[in-house]
């Protein structure tokens, strides 16, 4: 049976508030395992307004935390981690195969590669189409607040 989650359910989960809240909707997912989410691109959105006002451009840095976001709610779903939050310890294997713009829907599968502990390591790859646009490797903490 699959887990859907709308924004609102989304916020119970992620401490993150706008501009910051990047998942729109999490369209599956199995606690501590996978999720698989989207982040709709609006050029409404307050990156575009300097990145590049011209020929707008989803900055990299926020991509690639729309999709450990996608992640975050796989590992923050389960209840004895409900009020945590999970924080970056290291960023690898970053790779950006296409730019994503304005109009864009992102879908991300995040999969969780280790966990030890408190810390764990989820790949993360975004697609726009069904074509890869970003990948990359997370390694986070889960803390309380």
């Amino acid at each position: 049976m699959a887990i859907t989650l709308d924004v609102t359910e989304i916020k119970k989960i992620l401490p993150h508030r706008f501009p910051m809240l990047l998942v729109d909707r999490i369209l599956d997912l199995e606690p501590m395992k996978w999720a698989v989410g989207i982040k709709n691109i609006s050029v409404n959105e307050m990156q575009f307004l300097g990145h590049f006002p011209d020929n707008p451009i989803m900055p990299g840095v926020l991509l690639i935390e729309a999709m450990a976001q996608v992640g975050g709610v796989a590992m923050l779903y389960p209840p004895e981690n409900r009020g945590k939050i999970a924080v970056f310890a290291k960023i690898d294997k970053v790779r950006f195969h296409k730019q994503v713009v304005p109009g864009d829907q992102v879908v991300t599968r995040a999969e969780v590669v280790k966990i030890h502990g408190n810390m764990g390591v989820i790949h993360c790859a975004g697609k726009v189409d069904g074509e890869l646009a970003c990948e990359c490797d997370c390694f986070f903490a889960i803390q309380d607040k």
